[in-house]
């Protein structure tokens, strides 16, 4: 029968340790409590600026909706699909308001565009050049107020506004288009979609 080996105990073969300074000591629980403070600190930090932003985020949309005329911007996808309003690309001076209410729902948007690209809008809605009716101003002065369009005045022209309304059995919504041609290369297109909940 063999004999198990005898275990060496490992503090007899190192040299024995100094004792630590008091140096040593401070330096030790200074970086402990450094790195406390980090793993602490940074998720806090974090959480307090996702908090000021998520804020700020509320505060503009709040803004936003409660601003009355139009805001300079696209309407989102989501927007243009619902109310049948592609705008087309290219285009500026893209601009939109919409309004919800427990009776009607309503989408401002005009853009300035090429005449390709007003082909194309009119094709989406499936019309053409020709279904556009001369100094036929089919947006109503209540929707003209609360977007600011005039349609006469200064630098416009009898014959520069053209015009139609496409009309859709609810729930599909109903437009009133007005083009101004007043810019030969790019007209400018008012659309004002409307739908019922």
């Amino acid at each position: 029968m063999t004999a198990a080996p005898a275990h060496r105990s490992a503090s007899s073969d190192e040299p024995p340790r100094p004792p630590e300074t008091r140096g040593h000591v401070i330096r030790r629980r200074a970086i402990t409590l450094l790195i406390i403070g980090l793993l602490i600190g940074v998720p806090a930090g974090y959480l307090v600026i996702s908090a000021n932003q998520s804020r700020d985020s509320g505060k503009d949309k709040e803004a936003k909706y409660s601003a009355t005329g139009l805001t300079e911007a696209w309407p989102s996808k989501v927007q243009q699909r619902l109310y049948q309003v592609p705008v087309p690309h290219p285009s500026n001076k893209v601009a939109y308001y919409e309004t919800n209410n427990w009776r009607t729902s309503r989408l401002y948007v005009q853009f300035q565009t090429t005449h390709e690209g007003l082909d194309a809008f009119l094709a989406e809605l499936g019309h053409s050049r020709s279904d556009l009716e001369k100094d036929a101003i089919t947006i109503s002065d209540r929707d003209r107020s609360i977007t600011g369009w005039k349609f006469s005045g200064p630098g416009s022209r009898p014959g520069d506004y053209y015009g139609f309304i496409r009309k859709q059995k609810a729930p599909q919504p109903t437009q009133d288009v007005v083009v101004n041609t007043g810019n030969a290369i790019y007209p400018m297109v008012y659309v004002v979609s409307r739908t019922v909940p």
